[in-house]
């Protein structure tokens, strides 16, 4: 391939946004399309074209990415809005948003069909991580198409080539089962603790010195701390994939208790009002649960 792939970037939101930014800072043509104007229009500045529709966006690109919201809205701008048909035969698209395994499947049967590669290649990192390039990108695919999106991959994060299309999603659903009980883990530990009468701050700094210690202690536990919670992944984006991730299971003929138990607090959580919460803020749900006001 053509080491400055012209690239189609449909999705300009929180995640999307800083990696265009990204893909633009190594020199790659960009053209960005987003059901919001507004949310593309400050790409153009630097450098990007800002299509006015998904079908103007992909037709003369060699790849295409989408980072939507969920599979229904990718079905739809995809196959009931008509840019699957825009995509030129030879194209390659990489679904980069969280969608159901079972739907990135059906996707890239569909693109075949047509003569375009497919690969699923969701993210974890948050938009730090998006912003810094330091996503982890879990794709599913034909290793010969994996290997060809290097250059688009490279600017973006390490990636990682886990098995045939739908196991990307599969990957991202495990990486979301691990952060949303580990979430509920560290929250749980600083009510505990903290009700006991224990610092939470210096509680989390002696736990990361033990076998509790992880990412999300590190960097969820700070924001606990400090009860900053503005979306760096909303809680509602993490109820769907754990939706996902208990279909998936359901398919497969897997019982996944402790996700399903994580499932009903983040559906909870949603439910109250708070679906644009960072998900890190479950920690407000469980201590509202236990009559705990924020400290």
């Amino acid at each position: 391939m053509n080491p400055s792939p012209s690239i189609a970037f449909l999705g300009t939101g929180l995640m999307g946004a800083p990696m265009c930014q990204n893909l633009l800072s190594a020199g790659l043509p960009l053209t960005v399309w987003n059901r919001s104007l507004a949310k593309a229009e400050p790409l153009a500045k630097r450098g990007a074209v800002v299509a006015d529709s998904p079908q103007s966006a992909v037709a003369d690109a060699d790849v295409v990415i989408t980072m939507l919201s969920d599979g229904p809205v990718v079905s739809a701008v995809m196959f009931e809005q008509g840019a699957a048909d825009a995509i030129r035969e030879g194209a390659t698209r990489i679904d980069m948003g969280s969608i159901g395994a079972d739907e990135a499947i059906d996707h890239a049967k569909r693109h075949a069909e047509r003569g375009v590669r497919y690969l699923d290649a969701p993210v974890s990192g948050g938009t730090r991580g998006a912003s810094a390039g330091e996503l982890a990108i879990m794709a599913g695919g034909d290793a010969e198409t994996f290997a060809t999106m290097q250059p688009v991959f490279v600017p973006l994060g390490q990636a990682i080539h886990v098995g045939p299309n739908g196991c990307g999603q599969l990957a991202k659903l495990a990486n979301q089962v691990i952060v949303a009980i580990t979430i509920g883990a560290v929250s749980e530990a600083f009510i505990l603790a903290g009700g006991g009468g224990a610092d939470r701050a210096k509680v989390r700094e002696a736990l990361q010195g033990g076998f509790a210690s992880s990412r999300i202690l590190t960097e969820h536990g700070q924001r606990m701390v400090k009860r900053d919670f503005e979306p760096g992944g909303p809680a509602r984006f993490q109820l769907k994939d754990l939706r996902n991730a208990l279909s998936a299971a359901e398919r497969l003929g897997l019982d996944l208790p402790i996700t399903r138990l994580l499932h009903d607090l983040f559906d909870a959580m949603v439910q109250s009002g708070k679906g644009g919460m960072d998900h890190s803020g479950l920690l407000t749900h469980l201590e509202a649960l236990n009559n705990i006001t924020g400290n």
